[in-house]
């Protein structure tokens, strides 16, 4: 057994293939009673060897619609801020990746299947952690009257202050894990993409990693009025006027309602723009050149819709009339500029050039897939691409074999390839299996891990006029402007 110091005690970890993994860390105090809805405080002392062979608790949260491409949650508890290690050996300074797990920031864990880190850790010997944060209402609920004065007045963001607390004690501890404090990449997906992004513009995060990824993850953060909005409706629903003695399930069930209620929309419960933890909107910071010095890398799936396609009866074999329904619904509740008969017109004939299929279905996972993640993600690259010469752009383009191939290159599908868990239980039905998937999956592996050590990724950086952008496929290849003319659609549109 191997045995840690850290700065609240010892840990012990145990052997995974051929590195050390340390589980259910704890990296703060329980955020419960007086500390619920709070920003979260440093991690109390233990006595003794504190054992790391389980998972920490998951953060509270709802069964998620779809196992497809995860796990149903493991035991959860509102003591849940734990974290997890794999690494090659306690000696030396290795590069430092730190996973933010995604999940609609109502869900998920770092102890996911998905997110196993042992063959990562050993392919590029390097020190991978995975962490918890809170979900839902209990880590994003924000409203001014939850002010808390012992954060600076910050009053919502919870989750993401979680995360920037994992990367102080990642910052103090890592040393002792054989990693390099001053070689830190933080990566993501989903929700954890887009944390990953708006860690980009938060002030209190800035030191604490020095290169960034982001999966399927645009910058997201919603104004504090909106917020109140969403805070002041639960609370009436509710009938209280204090969340910090409401049961955890009765949280639970209130949120499962407004997850319902949004579905369509934009995410019910996100960071938000609060002056404090966010001073500005994530795009804006970064525009202004908020995290300058930090590489990045940013990119999508190709199909990322046909994740929720399936979950929706309707989704199945629409016509025009419903998808058309559909987007005037979300396309209204995200204050889009674009008008939906035009993108539904405008995609049409892209595709129709391009000679792809002009089904109904086909056209509304791509305007959705690029609404809710591509274009907002290369809006990131751009502008970050102005301030940080090394920028990178990628496109999954690999379709997963599940549903008879009805869900293409799928929301989340690139996981497995870029922690290397292609042979995990079940995983092969959704992203598929044999020497190409394993040749792809090595190739992004070593991509990811190029770049946390070097900041520079194996192809050229992106910038506004090249848009050079690896696109990850059965044949990967670098490719100027993929998909260009789509972009281009939305840029009119915004531009009017």
């Amino acid at each position: 057994m191997t045995k840690v110091e850290t700065t609240a005690g010892t840990i012990e970890g145990t052997h995974d293939g051929e590195v050390v993994a340390f589980r259910g860390v704890p990296y703060a105090q329980p955020p419960v009673g007086a500390l619920r809805l709070r920003a979260p405080r440093p991690v109390e002392p233990w006595a003794g060897v504190r054992p790391g062979r389980e998972y920490g608790f998951w953060a509270p949260q709802n069964p998620p619609p779809s196992t497809l491409s995860g796990d149903m949650p493991g035991p959860q508890a509102e003591d849940c801020l734990t974290l997890n290690v794999w690494t090659p050996g306690t000696d030396g300074a290795r590069p430092v990746m730190v996973w933010i797990h995604g999940g609609g920031f109502v869900g998920g864990s770092g102890a996911s299947g998905l997110y196993q880190g042992q063959a990562l850790a050993a392919r590029g010997d390097v020190v991978i952690v995975t962490i918890n944060y809170r979900l839902g209402i209990l880590g994003f609920l924000a409203h001014p009257g939850l002010a808390d004065p012992e954060a600076g007045d910050a009053a919502g963001n919870w989750g993401l202050l979680d995360q920037v607390a994992a990367l102080n004690w990642v910052h103090d501890n890592i040393p002792a894990f054989g990693g390099d404090p001053n070689n830190v990449t933080i990566f993501g997906e989903s929700a954890g993409g887009m944390s990953v992004a708006d860690l980009l513009a938060v002030p209190g995060a800035r030191g604490l990693f020095h290169r960034a990824i982001a999966q399927s993850g645009p910058p997201n953060a919603v104004p504090m009025a909106k917020a109140e909005e969403t805070a002041a409706k639960l609370l009436a629903e509710l009938g209280v006027a204090d969340l910090r003695d409401v049961p955890v399930p009765v949280l639970l069930e209130a949120q499962a309602t407004l997850v319902a209620e949004r579905r369509g929309g934009p995410l019910p419960l996100t960071p938000v723009v609060d002056g404090v933890v966010l001073p500005s909107r994530p795009q804006d910071a970064m525009a202004d050149g908020s995290a300058a010095d930090v590489p990045l890398l940013i990119g999508t799936n190709r199909d990322e819709f046909k994740m929720f396609l399936v979950a929706d009866p309707k989704g199945r074999e629409p016509d025009d009339d419903v998808v058309l329904k559909r987007l005037h619904r979300a396309f209204s509740a995200a204050n889009e500029r674009l008008q939906p008969q035009l993108a539904m017109d405008g995609y049409r004939a892209i595709r129709a050039r391009r000679g792809e299929s002009v089904e109904p279905r086909e056209l509304w996972s791509a305007i959705e897939s690029d609404r809710m993640f591509r274009v907002g993600s290369i809006g990131a690259a751009e502008a970050h691409a102005v301030h940080q010469a090394r920028t990178y752009s990628y496109l999954f383009t690999w379709e997963s074999p599940a549903m008879r191939g009805a869900l293409g290159a799928c929301h989340a599908l690139e996981l497995p390839f870029v922690f290397g868990t292609l042979e995990g239980p079940g995983i092969d039905r959704f992203a598929g299996s044999g020497s190409e998937a394993k040749a792809l999956s090595n190739q992004m592996m070593d991509a990811w891990l190029t770049f946390a050590r070097s900041g520079e990724a194996p192809w050229p950086a992106y910038e506004s006029v090249r848009r050079a952008t690896m696109v990850f496929g059965p044949q990967s290849s670098v490719q100027d402007a993929p998909m260009d003319d789509e972009r281009r659609l939305w840029q009119e549109a915004s531009a009017h």
